[in-house]
């Protein structure tokens, strides 16, 4: 795809589980267990070679906690942008915007929650319904510009039991 984007879908990792510890469910922080599982998956996101020039995420805790320990992983350190964009709930259309204000990067990484991100990831590609994105699931997909005018091009889903088979 001549001049085309990559977009990484990251739907955050393991968080605290819902109940009176956390009443605003914006502040469920990630669990030990989802903060070492996911630092392992993001070695294997390295081991394929992924690199993004920003990342934008929810600031919801645990969607910040994720893409902070994306970027801590990736080459160069890509800086992390929170956007309302990436609430769970927000509409499509708000972050579609939002990506029209990076078009002069070529690979962002955006950090969300289930089940608007497996939506995001479908309506890039085209495709009816939603994609099911398990806690620290990843996926690629390449569009010809920011915003995305057209359809885009699935290149790789992978699930985090994956990429942590690839860390080395």
């Amino acid at each position: 795809m001549a001049g085309s984007y990559s977009l990484y879908l990251v739907r955050h990792a393991i968080a605290a589980e819902r109940g009176d510890q956390y009443p605003d469910d914006s502040k469920r922080p990630l669990t030990g267990e989802g903060m070492s599982r996911f630092r392992k998956a993001a070695r294997g996101l390295v081991e394929m070679g992924v690199e993004v020039d920003l990342i934008l995420t929810s600031p919801f805790v645990r969607a910040r906690q994720t893409a902070d320990i994306l970027s801590e992983q990736l080459r160069g350190r890509p800086p992390v942008v929170e956007t309302h964009t990436l609430v769970p709930g927000a509409a499509h259309a708000d972050l579609v915007a939002e990506l029209a204000n990076h078009a002069k990067r070529s690979a962002l990484a955006i950090v969300g929650h289930e089940p608007g991100i497996g939506t995001t990831a479908a309506r890039l590609v085209g495709a009816r319904g939603t994609f099911e994105f398990k806690k620290g699931a990843v996926c690629r997909v390449d569009v010809g510009g920011l915003p995305p005018a057209g359809p885009g091009r699935l290149v790789w889903f992978a699930s985090p039991k994956m990429l942590v088979g690839l860390k080395g």
